[in-house]
């Protein structure tokens, strides 16, 4: 059992390396993910679908785990999320049926963009703003996400590489990405292990008290007064991700692939590249945050990233594609600190987890829908730029909404 009363930088430790190791599991898998489908025998169609609902089950899975851990047990949610991790790879490295594969992609926790899904970061952020004092809340987060980008960049780097080196070595092509589901579902037995290590100070406030948790109704989803102002931002953060859903990891990879004949190693590259500049990106947040507030900071470093992300597709070459896609992470990720900080400055200590919870399944949702009309636009040449423009285009009209939304509300 782990030790109740440790120094809160232990659990921080703890907390950055699952989040370290999750990200990287992320990353490893999501860069061969929709080539590991093709290669099953999947159409096109069946890929979009299988998104989907990899991100719906997502959802319910966040739904059911985040919005109890306040009143359940933090440490107890994650253990059961990190168990439903380790079952989605097993299936992924031992089957190529379509029903066991969306099975597996439904009730486990997988990620196509190679970001954060599931239950794991609601819980963490709601852990480690216990430790920390308010004003070191965008400081740390920046750093938390950095750790998250280096270690999704050499997930991706590792699963591109170690693809490719085992289809080198006369492994099938199938074979080579079932290996990577393995050391996925690995990761998972890790997280759950960590997890079972922290301390009870990562619990909700009225927990280590030993007080009852208070009585919310089941469809206030975890909140009590800060509610209408958490469904407000969860629904605009659902339009940002549906927008984010168009041009997730795995598709962009499959564009790359098909537009330019990138090769696995080349596209775990590029995107090592990619999520090593957007988590230096998040590390100026914080500084721009102090200056401007948090909600301007998410706004202004948000609509030149997808300005760039427009014209991804209108680049004639390669190395010029490759380029504006970098230039645009390079600016992406400034407003993730921002606004995991802003969502923790809006709700009371005992509502954190449900908070970052229900505004992280809204944008599970948002992007769970997309995917579907993304899946037959990229398999066909004359539209597969479309997505680009959906994408960016919606996550423009979102800044512009959120700021009018949230522009006079005081934290």
């Amino acid at each position: 059992m782990p030790a109740e009363n440790p120094s809160p930088t232990r659990d921080i430790r703890l907390l950055f390396a699952t989040r370290i190791l999750r990200m990287f599991a992320y990353g490893l898998l999501s860069v061969v993910l929709v080539l590991h489908l093709t290669a099953s025998g999947l159409s096109e169609s069946q890929i979009g679908l299988l998104l989907t609902l990899t991100l719906m089950g997502d959802t319910g899975i966040s739904l059911l785990i985040t919005t109890r851990a306040d009143r359940r047990g933090r440490r107890r949610m994650l253990v059961l999320g990190a168990l439903l991790m380790i079952l989605a790879g097993v299936l992924f490295a031992v089957t190529r049926s379509f029903w066991l594969l969306l099975l597996a992609a439904t009730v486990g926790v997988i990620s196509p963009s190679g970001n954060e899904v599931g239950p794991f970061l609601a819980v963490e952020q709601a852990a480690l703003t216990e430790a920390l004092p308010a004003d070191r809340h965008t400081g740390v987060f920046a750093w938390y996400n950095l750790a998250a980008s280096f270690a999704t960049a050499f997930g991706s780097l590792t699963g591109g590489a170690l693809a490719e080196a085992l289809q080198g070595n006369g492994i099938s092509t199938l074979g080579s990405y079932r290996t990577l589901a393995c050391v996925y579902a690995a990761a998972g037995g890790g997280l759950a292990f960590l997890f079972s290590r922290m301390s009870a100070a990562v619990e909700a406030p009225c927990m280590v008290r030993g007080e009852p948790p208070p009585r919310i109704p089941v469809f206030h989803l975890g909140l009590g007064a800060s509610r209408n102002k958490i469904f407000k931002l969860a629904g605009l953060f659902s339009m940002d991700a549906f927008a984010g859903g168009f041009v997730v990891q795995a598709f962009v990879a499959y564009w790359f692939q098909r537009r330019f004949g990138a090769s696995p190693s080349l596209l775990g590259s590029i995107f090592f590249g990619a999520n090593i500049l957007a988590g230096l990106s998040a590390l100026t947040a914080s500084r721009l945050a102090k200056r401007i507030g948090l909600l301007a900071t998410m706004v202004a470093t948000h609509i030149p990233s997808n300005l760039l992300l427009l014209l991804v597709p209108l680049m004639p070459s390669l190395p010029l594609a490759i380029a504006v896609l970098l230039l645009r992470f390079s600016i992406s990720q400034m407003d993730v600190p921002t606004r995991q900080a802003y969502t923790m400055a809006l709700v009371p200590a005992d509502e954190r987890a449900a908070a970052a919870g229900v505004t992280g399944i809204a944008r599970t949702v948002g992007a769970s829908i997309s995917p579907i009309f993304a899946g037959p636009l990229y398999a066909s040449a004359a539209l597969a730029s479309i997505p680009f423009f959906l994408g960016g285009g919606i996550k423009i009209v979102y800044d512009l909404l959120v700021w009018r939304a949230f522009k006079k509300v005081k934290l």
